[in-house]
């Protein structure tokens, strides 16, 4: 990429390295005037005409001539850009690789305009460190400028120095940089610039300098600016790394796509080259830029802005730290680089200046071990034992009481950053106190240094004070053991430097583990002088000059080969320690293909017949130690099986002695090596029970959590991982905490990553960092190792403790307050009063309390301020994740509650389990050799209108009422199966949920065309959240977007058809277990209730209430609150009464018509008439708890619960302990929810599927088991059907017209009746859609409208030119589209139509109804826009869109479609379960030169405004814009304010799918759908 310049009053030439005699020289002169140059266009588009006198001037002696370019010219190039987001990689390397490919394809099908810019970016794993890359680059770099910019907010060079600080690697162009440049005043404001997430483009640069890249130097100018555009960028974004490589080229002025392609391959090489882990070379290549220029800061920029208008005077404002960087470097050249504090400012880092005057060899000798410890492990935290290690600069002593603690404070950061930590102590006790951590270490494989002081040989046995042996002190549990001499100058010093290194490189070495030094030291210990000889120094000389380890350790690099044998695997177990056990999704419900992972295999054992189904054929452990008790076992049993374990170090983890096959791997290797030669989900079958035990377990712990009121430990559990936001990190200790985690931690929870970010990375979910002391799992330091761990990964970490725990190390807590290089923590202590693990094991059921009490629960007094409640925990949660100060919250619990609701939850999920296989094993007996026998395919649905009167008029009726003949209309849908199975379900329409006949039948027309030809698994009967999974990842629609009564019928038909491909009925598919007893019920006990209205007199109504107990009713319903005055109702209630006795049944229901004084007068004054409940008897929500206090009459809800578009357990929990009667007017599912809470706390609930049935005029207490018989043998009654559906047929047929010199002839599409009458016409467009993408949406509404579906040009139509070829064609402008389609209107219908629009249909739409009013009747406009105003703007669009079409051209749909979904417009449709389909049906295009003219003709930046027009609106618009969509609504919002108020004019926020369901409640007249 050659240098181009965005905007300049200064003269700078290229390239910024030395130029020699032979190389071709680069001036660029910028004056402050600019313009526009012709952008990158095939020749089949029109140029854009460049001006008359350039001013801006590129010289290149390699090229011959002048080319002109200027800064908006650049700003154009920049905003072209197209990005491809590739598939995530395992390494860095990996991703360098990926990158190249697609370089190569683009290389092998280049692309044939003469400018524009692309961008490939993909995710790489934490372990890529932009600081490390920075310094593994060669000294002789063929590659100008690098740079590394720090991120981090209060950067300084000690940081560095530990290798912590994320950042940002940049490496621009070889021999010459990508350049912009500019002046500005002070007083305005770069903060905008900044605000780009790694997934927009970036520019990097400097204020206030000037550049004479010819003598290699620089100068400060006031009001100068300077950026770069990167080649290849590594950008540490929070806990989500970016690799992102840039290619630009422009013929005219900076170079050739060849040329360009040949740079990025130099730098390619040279970054591919130098991928290594550079780690061991910070310290020494920062060293180098000691004498580097200095500068305060650095900008990083949005490139997207960097327009001439965002770079004017007024705009930009130095000093916003928001958007520099004041610390970074940067390598201009061979000989020039700039930098700020990236180097000790006190020159203290010179060890020539201070080796030499050391006042005695024991000071020498222990420098020399800490600063060979500084060299070889960044980052080592020390005690301050000896002078060296306080006063090294590179050190950060942590100073604790006790050397305990300290030594799990190390071990903590060790954890953290995967480096050594050094600690040192005095001799005697001092080092017997790192016993545990170094125990701990070593089961854990953890690299520690222990640089422990002692006495010298001569005073040891000999009864010197704090003496003891340390030699081996620490046994089998060091990996091994050093023990150096007394300091002597006898001895040369490259002894201590060389033990150092050996001991690090065995530490850090399989198997990692601890190193124990001993250090003995003669007096003085202190500063005192003494003479030594320097001879001991001799040699070091090298070492003394550089930053570099005396000895450089190189490992061998091996890597795992597979051989060809192909393995398969089901699903993957994650446990608690792994970091994919709490797991982050964007998506609400993910598709069963993306369910990779088995959360709660562990709670699933619980049930012995789980148990024993669990058999597999071959496991494979990655990592040693597993947390789940059960999970070991059931390995066990499975045995004997192939049992192959995983991990980095050559350690026995075989308890059980079972394991067939050891693998000593990284799991980074071995996933490569499973990537390659495995197959994911072989076994169907096997994996969809799974799927349904495994959503079982998680849908019932969840439940019982969550409705249990008080505040649980297993909801803790699960509230932690639900407050913490992505980036932070959790450290569980050993116990209960890790326990409870990981059986009830959330694995669902709603990613805090914005949606464009996560879907740019290629990751289904985003995992959190966990970790937690389980080598040896004691409960001792934990609080020390948080704090380190906290340290050493450098993140927010919230660490979950036991009491015990918690006060077992409380000496920890003192290294709190020693916030060095720390995010804030949090420590969330569950104080149950003692060690409550010990209450879940056998030993609690057989040993008398007092001993457990005293021995093993260790139960204790302390107290602290608690959070009491779940709302009291939430608020600490939530406050202490944003505060910048460390918390401690403590939430209270006991051992006996703690155990009661343990045993609970267990007793109910084992209860789940077995159900749950139950019924899936039922499902799955019929031919066990299918593997696809849990998925049945729908053949098609089909509906019937049914009347039937009534004898009396609903009670939803109005008192007013002439109608003299009353009914109740319905459809009953039939879902038939391929295996030719038949369900049944019931759609009956409900006012009160704001649906009407004719909506729900547009929706059932619409679903019979989605539903076609999918599947339905046989996990639906579970009911946990697997039917809204279903309808949104097989028929891709939102499950709110449904009517609920469809809703209702849809899950009925598909349950019942699941039922009958098993020859069973509705309640044993439901509830198996029961079917025996099933058969032995009688429906004689069911209660049937009258349901009757009070708008009559007391004696009316009693009389009728008389009338329907003498045919047999025994329970009344009365609808009060009809009237004013309640005492009416008291009057009705105690006349009733009176009439039929004591032994009938009454009930009210005031549908929340009363107030809270009325409803109480009401109850108080009914209390003698023994109502069963009052329904719903206040207006306010809030009254009902005030309500059952005030009059303790028992209350049922429906509307409270119904209403509830969410999870209704929120709701319920404010009802628990009153008396509740629960009426689910429900879909299965949420009923089946609803009933569940109802079981556990002892309530009552009545599921209907509907509010009245048709059945007299009462409401029924239907009975399961007769309704199951029914249905199985269920027949529509003829006589009261008036209606079937008939499925529309769509007709085809071409219609051809001409236009300003253009023959089109387009395909149509067509439904409904063909008869003249009012038209509505709708355009629809986004990029190589076709008329075809309508006809869901025309056979939804073609029952009461003719539907038209046409293709314009370039999607599926002809478009030919008379006389005219190649590049003279014309633009396909806007004008000429709305001639062609005025012309294709009046071909159908001489009448105005309505036109509706969807995005660039939506202009085309808008421009028509304005321009041709005479034609439309009215417009819908969907997602559009009236143009832009801005000619800045509109010349970046025209560019841009001028890019796309070129890049359309050559490069093919797949190429182009990849790039175009992956812009952020698209995020909320790239998360849709059908967004794989999507793009694969416009993939379906030949004529891809005509679909680019479309593209670059139609652009919004060649459209006129049309804001203007808006104010002389003659048509009524109806403006629809989806409920998330920002940018749109704002538009929308303008266009109103723009609208005369005497024009008609609608604004609809709507979630606006794909399929547009939500138009189908809009559009009530004929229609004419005309597709882009």
């Amino acid at each position: 990429m050659s240098p181009f310049t965005l905007y300049s009053q200064i003269t700078l030439p290229f390239p910024l390295s030395p130029l020699q005699a032979h190389q071709k020289t680069t001036i660029i002169t910028i004056t402050k005037r600019t313009h526009f140059l012709k952008p990158a266009l095939p020749p089949c588009f029109t140029r854009f005409n460049h001006r008359q006198n350039p001013i801006s001037k590129v010289v290149r002696s390699s090229m011959g001539i002048d080319k002109a370019l200027d800064a908006k010219d650049a700003a154009l190039l920049v905003n072209t850009c197209i990005t491809r987001n590739l598939a995530p990689v395992l390494s860095l390397e990996q991703g360098l690789d990926r990158i190249k490919e697609a370089v190569e394809d683009l290389k092998a099908n280049p692309p044939s305009c003469s400018s524009g810019m692309y961008r490939f970016q993909l995710a790489v794993p934490p372990s890529a460190k932009a600081l490390n890359w920075f310094c593994s680059q060669p000294e002789a770099s063929d590659v100008f400028p690098l740079f590394f910019l720090s991120n981090e907010e209060n950067p300084t060079y000690k940081s560095l120095s530990l290798g912590r600080t994320r950042g940002f690697l940049v490496l621009v162009q070889p021999s010459s940089s990508r350049v912009f440049s500019s002046c500005f005043s002070k007083s305005s404001a770069i903060r905008r610039y900044l605000s780009a997430e790694p997934t927009s483009s970036k520019a990097y640069g400097f204020l206030d300098i000037e550049f004479d890249t010819k003598m290699s130097t620089i100068k400060h100018q006031n009001g100068s600016i300077y950026f770069f555009i990167p080649q290849i960028e590594l950008d540490e974004f929070e806990d989500i790394p970016f690799l992102i490589a840039t290619l630009a080229w422009d013929d005219s002025s900076m170079c050739t796509f060849n040329e360009a392609v040949q740079r990025f391959e130099l730098t390619f090489d040279q970054a591919r080259r130098s991928c290594g882990n550079g780690s061991q070379l910070i310290r020494s290549s920062l060293l180098k830029f000691s004498s580097a220029e200095k500068h305060r800061e650095m900008v990083r920029a949005n490139a997207m802005l960097l327009d001439g208008k965002h770079l004017e005077a007024s705009t930009l404002k130095l000093g916003d730290t928001l958007s520099c960087c004041s610390q970074f470097v940067a390598r201009l050249s061979s000989t020039l680089s700039i930098a700020n504090n990236m180097n000790q400012r006190d020159g203290t880092n010179q060890v020539s200046n201070i080796i030499q005057d050391f006042p005695n060899i024991n000071a020498l000798w222990a420098y020399l071990i800490v600063e060979e410890c500084t060299r070889l492990a960044p980052g080592s935290r020390s005690s301050p034992l000896t002078i060296a290690a306080a006063s090294h600069p590179l050190t950060t002593c942590i100073a604790c009481i006790d050397e305990r603690s300290l030594a799990f404070h190390a071990l903590g950061y060790a954890k953290g950053s995967q480096k050594p930590a050094v600690v040192i102590t005095s001799s005697g006790t001092a080092v017997s106190n790192l016993f545990p951590a170094v125990v701990e270490a070593s089961q854990s494989f953890v690299p520690l240094l222990l640089l422990t002081a002692d006495r010298p040989p001569e005073l040891i046995d000999v009864g010197a004070n704090q003496a003891i042996n340390q030699v081996n002190h620490f046994g089998t549990f060091a990996r091994q053991f050093f023990s150096l001499p007394p300091p002597t100058d006898d001895i040369s010093a490259k002894l201590v430097l060389t033990t150092i290194d050996s001991a690090v490189f065995k530490a850090t070495s399989s198997p990692n583990g601890p190193i124990h030094i001993n250090c003995p030291f003669r007096e003085p210990l202190g500063n005192s002088p003494r003479n030594w000889n320097r001879n001991c120094i001799s040699g070091l000389d090298f070492w003394i000059s550089n930053a570099e380890p005396f000895t450089n350790y190189i490992p061998l690099q091996q890597s795992l080969t597979c051989n060809n044998a192909e393995w398969a695997y089901d699903r993957i177990v994650v446990d608690i320690q792994s970091g994919l056990r709490l797991r982050k999704y964007l998506s609400s419900f993910l598709d069963s293909k993306d369910i990779l992972f088995v959360d709660q295999l562990d709670q699933l054992l619980l049930s012995d017949s789980v148990r024993a189904w669990m058999q597999a054929d071959v496991i494979i452990q990655i990592g040693s130690r597993i947390t789940g008790r059960r999970i070991s076992q059931m390995i066990e049993h499975c045995a004997p099986c192939s049992y192959i374990m995983v991990d980095d170090h050559p350690g026995r983890h075989d308890p059980s002695h079972i394991m067939t096959h050891r693998i000593q791997s990284t799991i980074t290797e071995f996933s490569d090596c499973l990537i390659k030669c495995c197959t994911p989900g072989v076994s169907k079958k096997w994996g969809d029970i799974i799927r349904g035990l495994d959503t079982t377990a998680a849908w019932e712990t969840s439940f019982i959590i969550d409705s249990e009121q008080s505040l649980t430990e297993p909801y803790v559990a699960r509230k932690i991982f639900e407050t913490i936001r992505c980036g932070s990190a959790l450290f569980y200790g050993n116990s209960m905490p890790i326990r409870d985690a990981d059986m009830y931690g959330s694995n669902w929870v709603q990613c805090t990553h914005s949606a464009s970010l996560m879907l740019s990375t290629g990751l289904s979910c985003h995992p959190v960092h966990v970790s937690g002391n389980r080598g040896a799992s004691g409960i001792d330091g934990l609080i020390s190792t948080a704090i380190g761990f906290a340290v050493g990964c450098n993140k927010r970490v919230l660490f979950v403790i036991g009491d015990i725990s918690f006060l077992h190390d409380t000496n920890g807590l003192a290294l709190l307050r020693q916030r060095t290089h720390r995010k804030p923590m949090v420590i969330l202590v569950v104080n149950n009063h003692g060690g409550a693990i010990f209450s879940q094991l056998p030993v609690a059921n057989t040993t008398d309390r007092s001993i457990l009490d005293q021995f093993f629960y260790t139960s204790h007094n302390c107290e602290a301020c608690t959070s009491a409640n779940k709302k009291d925990l939430q608020d600490a949660l939530f406050t202490s994740q944003r505060e910048d100060v460390d918390c401690v919250v403590e939430v209270e619990s006991g051992i006996d509650t703690n155990v009661a609701f343990h045993s609970n939850l267990r007793d109910f999920t084992r209860k789940a389990s077995d159900h749950a296989l139950n019924i899936l094993s039922k499902l799955s007996v019929a031919d066990s050799n299918s593997q696809d026998l849990m998925h049945f395919k729908i053949n098609k649905m089909d509906y019937s209108l049914y009347r039937v009167q009534l004898n009396a008029p609903p009670t939803s009726a109005s008192m007013n009422s002439n109608n003299t003949t009353s009914y109740r209309e319905g459809f009953v849908i039939s879902l038939s199966l391929e295996d030719g199975s038949i369900g049944f379900g019931e759609v009956a329409p409900l006012e009160i949920h704001k649906e009407n006949l004719l909506d729900v039948e547009e929706q059932l027309r619409f679903l019979i065309h989605a539903i076609e030809g999918k599947t339905i698994n046989n996990i639906l009967p579970l009911l946990k959240s697997s039917v809204s999974s279903w309808i949104w990842n097989s028929l891709g629609i939102p499950v709110g977007s449904i009517f609920p009564s469809v809703r209702c019928g849809l899950e009925m038909a598909v349950l019942s058809a699941i039922a009958s491909t098993q020859g069973s009925t509705l309640l044993e598919i439901l509830h198996p277990a029961r079917e025996e007893s099933s058969s032995k019920m009688s429906s004689s006990a069911v209660q049937i209730c009258a349901l009757i209205d009070s708008y009559g007199s007391p004696m009316d109504t009693a009389l009728i209430a008389s009338n329907l107990v003498a045919e047999g009713f025994t329970a009344i319903k009365i609808k009060v609150a009809r009237r004013a005055d309640p005492d009416e109702d008291i009057a009705t209630i105690q006349e009733v009464r009176r009439k039929v006795g004591q032994h009938i049944v009454l009930r009210a229901d005031a549908n929340r018509k009363w107030t809270y004084d009325e409803a109480v007068k009401f109850a108080r004054s009914v209390k003698d008439c023994c109502l069963q409940y009052i329904e719903e008897p206040v207006n306010n929500e809030d009254d009902i708890v005030k309500f059952c206090e005030e009059t303790d009459v028992p209350v049922a809800l429906d509307e409270t619960i119904n209403c509830v578009k969410d999870n209704p357990l929120e709701v319920l929990q404010k009802y628990s302990h009153w008396e509740l009667l629960l009426l689910c007017y429900w879909r299965f599912q949420k009923a089946a929810l609803v009933a569940r809470w109802a079981q556990q706390h002892g309530k009552t609930a009545v599921v209907s599927a509907a509010f009245e049935s048709s059945l007299d005029h009462g409401s029924v207490e239907a009975d399961a088991v007769d309704a199951g018989r029914f249905l199985q043998k269920f027949q529509i009654n003829p006589d009261v059907v008036v209606g079937t559906f008939i499925q529309e047929q769509v007709r085809q047929y071409q219609i051809a017209v001409d236009a300003e010199g253009v023959s089109f002839t387009t395909n149509v599409l067509e439904t409904g009746e063909s008869i003249d009458v009012r038209y509505c016409s709708c355009l629809s467009s986004r990029i190589s859609r076709t008329g075809r993408d309508w006809i869901p949406i025309m056979k939804a509404i073609s029952s009461s409208t003719r539907c038209i579906a046409i293709d314009l040009p370039g999607h599926g139509s002809k478009l030919q030119y008379h006389g005219i070829n190649g590049s003279d064609q014309p633009n396909l402008s806007i004008d000429v589209v709305v001639d062609i389609l005025c012309k294709v209107l009046n071909n159908l219908t001489p009448q105005k139509v309505i036109l509706v629009g969807y995005s660039m249909g939506a202009r085309i739409s808008l421009y028509t109804a304005l321009k041709c009013s005479d034609k439309v009747e009215k417009a819908v406009i969907i997602s559009g826009s009236p143009g832009l105003i801005d000619n800045d703007a509109r010349a970046i669009r025209k560019a841009k869109d001028d890019f796309r079409a070129s890049t359309l051209i050559s490069n093919g749909l797949d190429f182009f479609t990849e790039a175009w979904y992956a812009e952020g417009l698209w995020a909320s449709l790239r998360s849709h379960p059908h967004f794989k389909e999507i793009v694969s049906n416009r993939l379906q295009h030949d004529d891809l030169h005509t679909l680019g003219k479309v593209l670059s003709g139609l652009s919004i930046g060649r459209q006129p405004s049309l804001w203007e027009d808006l104010k002389q609106c003659k048509v009524p618009l109806q403006i629809i814009v989806g409920e998330k969509d920002v940018k749109f609504k704002a538009i929308a919002r303008e266009m109103y304010t723009k609208i005369s108020h005497e024009n008609e004019v609608e604004i609809h926020h709507r979630l606006l799918k794909f399929q547009m369901l939500d138009i189908l409640s809009i559009l009530r007249i004929p229609l004419l759908l005309l597709l882009l």
